[in-house]
């Protein structure tokens, strides 16, 4: 055995330790699509959004093709109280007019995505892997239709139907640019912005969970990774759920064990998975490395959703 008393060649070591064990992660993903998506305080936190770029182009580098859909509620909530816009929201969706649209647009389409993406291509230099920023809108990538949601007005009890304004779902997804990116030659990581066009033109800002649910499985991705500001999904005796069936989630949604904002993220990943995701992963993404601690390592590190 080799003599590790000094530090540094202990922890050298252990790193080709580490690779080693690696090994049967990295070739079960060799040449496969993982879709991320990206948000919450891991974002807004450069050290942190720094260190995500730095996975990205390693991901890439170890041969997966990372595809990355952001967020960015906070910022434009920033934004909007910056420009003296009030926001009203309605079961956790922005009531959005076109005002409130176009500062949108700015900050998702223009701040954010191309922050992210210098990010990685500042962290790939050297490998010459680039970043590229894109929206729903750039070549016909996400048709989107406007969301309509009811609730029950109190006075009346009846059922009526709440205008969003320019809210919407992705209707369509064309993977076909995204495919370009991925086959060629070059390096090149998608960054995407949560932003859809519908057939009449009109724009609309999606939630960035949906669109990478739907993007995962428009791609047919091995894996949908769903960065979050929780571990994943927690028991009723606040214990992690580490696996999951489609069925399982269904049921932990109806009897009430799964509530709140983990709802919708874990019906992002049960929709990807009937998609044909391979399955979808929710985990905390302000630890930094929990995508390789997911990917690469035998117990993951967050919940993962399959069929």
């Amino acid at each position: 055995m080799a003599d590790t008393a000094d530090p540094r060649e202990a922890q050298g070591w252990a790193t080709a330790r580490t690779l080693a064990e690696a090994l049967p992660y990295i070739q079960r993903y060799d040449r496969e699509i993982v879709v991320i998506k990206y948000g919450g305080h891991a974002m807004g936190e450069e050290a942190l959004a720094k260190l995500f770029a730095a996975d990205a182009v390693l991901l890439k580098l170890l041969g997966l093709h990372p595809v990355i859909v952001h967020g960015g509620g906070p910022q434009i909530s920033a934004m909007l109280q910056r420009a003296g816009v009030t926001s009203t929201f309605v079961d956790g969706l922005r009531v959005t007019d076109a005002a409130t649209m176009e500062v949108a647009e700015m900050v998702l389409s223009g701040a954010i995505n191309k922050e992210i993406a210098s990010w990685i291509t500042l962290a790939g230099a050297e490998a010459d892997v680039r970043g590229v920023g894109l929206s729903g809108k750039d070549g016909r990538l996400i048709t989107a239709e406007r969301t309509t949601r009811t609730r029950r007005n109190p006075d009346s009890d009846d059922e009526e139907v709440v205008d969003l304004g320019y809210v919407g779902e992705p209707t369509k997804v064309d993977p076909k640019l995204l495919l370009a990116l991925i086959n060629s030659e070059d390096d090149y990581i998608p960054v995407l912005a949560p932003i859809g066009v519908s057939a009449e033109g009109d724009t609309y800002n999606i939630n960035a969970d949906t669109v990478a649910g739907a993007v995962a499985g428009a791609l047919k991705a091995k894996r949908l990774l769903l960065l979050t500001d929780v571990q994943g999904v927690i028991g009723q005796s606040g214990e992690l759920i580490r696996q999951m069936t489609v069925k399982e989630a269904g049921k932990a949604v109806a009897t009430g064990v799964v509530t709140g904002g983990m709802i919708p993220k874990l019906e992002t990943a049960v929709a990807a998975v009937e998609a044909g995701v391979e399955s979808a992963v929710i985990l905390d993404g302000r630890r930094p490395h929990a995508m390789l601690v997911e990917l690469f390592t035998e117990h993951g590190a967050g919940t993962l959703v399959r069929a």
